[in-house]
Formats: structure tokens, sequence, C-alpha cells
């Protein structure tokens, strides 16, 4: 049974949570086994022309007082926000994986060594899924930092901190919020789903966050399909957008995305992550989700060539959406 089950909401389930717009077309066991059969055939995934780039992080400068952005690898961004420390979906193992011995294996370090991270003030994890809550990452951080460290999460994903030993969590559903030390923090809708096992697929909800501290806003999109959520989020939140834009910084998934029909109603490619970067109202984005872990068909680098093109169609300056080198980051720009 769902604890937090609430008939009125339609991506409530007495068992768990669904997607309303995409849940009937969800690719099943079949089709996932004629795709791996397929792709061992005709040898995909190819491997990258170029390894991921990296670049040594600039530790004094990111633990200032300027707001940053710093790619860590994947979907793990650290985010200096309002004086504090914000990480995204924490991922330093060298599998995205229940297990050490098997599943994708970590292609580049991480940007930043979990034991060289500055004082951990937020954690923001999406969803549930290996390659976005790790149960060693987040055990080690809250070993380092304790109860200093606030762990936001979607509904059960909680239950599951707890039983790893985490105590300070909060649980949002979609459209709520918490405020705490500055930072006001809003769960918003992703179009994906969630599981960690065969039998718990869709327990805990998934989400995406928008932040806003004074004088900044954030936006984590953490792993979604192409969707209407974007400019859903857009316009409930229209109220505080700033000269043109809702967001001064969006964080966006640009890889795991073929076969398109496996992938697309839960991971956009480039071309549709500059849409949404257009819809939901950012003034520029970073791409994450891309170049760590080789999940699916498409090479690793394969995913900022293609955005680069999608930018360039769509008009935008090459700063409006980069990709960042693992280790590389974005300082906010002086006014």
């Amino acid at each position: 049974m769902n604890p937090y089950y609430d008939p009125a909401k339609n991506h409530h389930t007495p068992n768990g949570f669904r997607d309303p717009e995409t849940e009937a077309g969800r690719a099943t066991l079949r089709d996932i086994w004629d795709w791996k059969r397929e792709a061992r055939r005709e040898g995909r995934p190819h491997p990258p022309g170029s390894p991921t780039p990296f670049v040594e992080p600039d530790f004094d400068r990111i633990t200032g007082a300027e707001t940053s952005a710093t790619f860590i690898g994947h979907s793990t961004m650290l985010l200096r926000i309002g004086g504090l420390s914000v990480l995204t979906d924490p991922i330093f193992s060298e599998r995205a994986s229940p297990f050490s011995f098997l599943g994708p294996r970590r292609v580049v370090p991480p940007g930043i060594a979990i034991d060289h991270l500055p004082p951990i003030d937020v954690v923001l994890i999406s969803h549930g899924h290996y390659d976005h809550l790790d149960r060693a990452s987040v055990r080690r951080i809250h070993h380092r930092f304790g109860n200093r460290t606030l762990f936001v999460a979607p509904l059960g994903v909680g239950a599951l901190l707890r039983r790893w030993g985490i105590t300070n969590i909060v649980e949002l559903d979609w459209w709520q919020s918490h405020f705490y030390r500055g930072l006001d923090m809003t769960l918003t809708p992703a179009r994906h789903w969630s599981a960690r096992s065969f039998n718990d697929r869709n327990r805990m909800l998934w989400g995406a966050f928008a932040v806003f501290a004074e004088g900044f806003s954030c936006y984590f999109a953490g792993d979604s399909g192409y969707g209407p959520h974007y400019r859903e989020t857009r316009d409930r939140l229209a109220p505080r957008e700033r000269n043109g834009a809702l967001f001064d910084l969006a964080l966006m998934p640009i890889g795991a995305y073929e076969p398109r029909r496996i992938m697309r109603e839960h991971h956009m490619n480039p071309e549709e992550a500059v849409a949404a970067h257009r819809e939901i109202g950012a003034r520029r984005s970073l791409a994450i989700h891309w170049g760590c872990f080789q999940l699916t068909d498409e090479a690793l680098d394969e995913p900022p060539l293609r955005l680069a093109e999608a930018s360039a169609e769509a008009g935008l300056a090459e700063s409006d959406f980069v990709a960042l080198p693992v280790g590389g980051s974005w300082w906010r720009p002086s006014a």
C-alpha cells in the first residue's frame, strides 16, 4: 500500500505513483529484450570518438561566495547558492548498480572526490534509480557531515534513506515546497518512473526541483522525458519570474536517449532538451546525465555534439546551453 495515497491526485495510486501522461506507452520486458538483442547484433553502443573531457576543479573559487555550479559527473552537480552548498543526485561510486562487480561502470572519475567535497548543506534527490541515488555515496556524505546536511527527496525515498541511517530528511509531493536557510525548494513533475528491484516499481515518487534563493533561481530537471510539464512548471511558477526568465540556471539532462522507441518516454535527447530549456524559462542551462556511464546505445560523446547543433539551430548563443567538462564550473555572470 501507498502510505501517501491521495485519490484526488492523478499521479497517486493505491500502491505507489504513476505518470498520467505516459504510463500506457511504457516499454515492456519484451521490448527491452528485443533492444538488447539488436544492440548486440549491431555492435552498439559504438565507442566514443573522444574521451569525456575532464578539468581540475577550482577549489578555492568553488568554496567562495560566488554563485556557481560545478559538474561532478552524470547528474551530480555541486551548486553554491546563497552561501550554501547544494548537491544533486550524488553518485561517486564506480558503478551505477546494486553490485560492485556488475552494471554500468564509470568511465571518468568524479570531478571532485567525495572526500574533498566542501560541507554539504542540502542534497536534492530526484528519484531512486541507481544512477541517481547511490547508497554508498549518500551514506558517506551523512557520515562526513551528519545532520548538517538536509536530504530533500520525493515521497517514498525517505524510507530508504532512513534504512541507511539518515534521519535529516524532507519528503515532498509534486508542487509541495520546503524552506530551509534561505532556499525555497519545490518538487515539480518529471516524466519518469522509479524502481530499485523487481518488486518495487513506482513505489517511490520522482520529480524535478525548482530552487529559489535571494536574487537567484535554479531548476534541476533530474531525469525526465520531454513533455508538457516544462510549460506547466513555468506557468504555475510564473509569479516568480524576473526580467523575462523564471530560472537563472537550469540543469537539463541530455543523454541516455537511444533507441528512441525505448527511451523517449523517460529520457530527453539533446534537441528536446533545448526545447525544454526554452519552455521552462531558463536564462542559462547546463547539461547533465551524459558522458560518465554507458547506459544506452548512443556513443558517450554524442550528446554534447548534438546539443551544440540543436542550440545553434534554435538560435541560442553558445553560452545559453553549455556541456561543461567534468570538474568544470559555471559562474554567475556579474551584473
